[in-house]
């Protein structure tokens, strides 16, 4: 039953292996490594909380992922401090470019960050020495945001189109809408409210078709023996 339950969900370890190619991992390597996560979500998941497999399993799998990248895209952990010093260093070199009209000096960028010129040269020696796309690079001003948790975004509608080859007979199940429906949920992380603003309809009308859609979905997860 265990090895039905892998071989039936495969195709879905495979898509989202997929969503992060092309971002220097072999292909190859990135399904092994969804694979090994949809094997811990099979022999992980509780149908008893309610929760159908698939919605289980994508979040189970794209961890296994990521936890791939970062074990293999960098050798060194990027410490904090030089993290969030790369970032300073990176906006003030462009805020001082653009009010000084040239270039900015080490001494430049350290006056305007109140910082030593010694700091800015270490942040500049760690921006040479690390990856500039280390996942754990920070995006967002105040580095709470990292690379790695911005992988794997994608249209809705482009998920819509993949998730009913991904998930194999059991979505088959389901009709357009609802199919729509579990895909903004599981994929697109949305509310029962956003859901309802985007398909035009009331939020209640959404708790609706998701539970029915869910039902029917679990239905046809125990009659194909997972």
């Amino acid at each position: 039953l265990r090895d039905r339950a892998i071989e039936a969900w495969l195709p879905l370890a495979r898509h989202l292996a997929h969503r992060y190619s092309g971002r220097g991992e072999p292909t190859d390597d990135l399904i092994q490594t969804a694979t090994v996560g949809l094997i811990k979500a099979v022999d992980k998941f509780d149908p008893t909380r309610g929760v159908d497999f698939a919605g289980y399993a994508i979040p189970t799998i794209i961890g296994e992922i990521k936890r791939h990248f970062r074990d293999r895209t960098w050798s060194v952990r990027v410490p904090r401090r030089l993290q969030e010093l790369r970032l300073a260093i990176t906006e003030a070199n462009a805020t001082l470019t653009h009010t000084l009209g040239r270039s900015p000096t080490v001494a430049d960028i350290a006056t305007h960050l109140g910082v030593t010129e010694e700091d800015v040269l270490e942040g500049l020696e760690g921006a040479r020495a690390y990856n500039a796309t280390s996942l754990s690079t920070p995006i967002s001003a105040d580095g709470t945001t990292e690379l790695g948790d911005t992988l794997g975004s994608e249209d809705h509608e482009y998920e819509l189109a993949e998730t009913r080859v991904a998930l194999g007979p059991a979505l088959a199940t389901l009709d357009p809408r609802e199919q729509k429906i579990l895909t903004l949920r599981f994929y697109g992380n949305l509310t029962q409210s956003q859901i309802a603003d985007q398909i035009g309809i009331s939020q209640m009308h959404v708790s609706r078709l998701l539970t029915k859609a869910l039902t029917k979905l679990r239905t046809q997860l125990v009659t194909d023996g997972i």
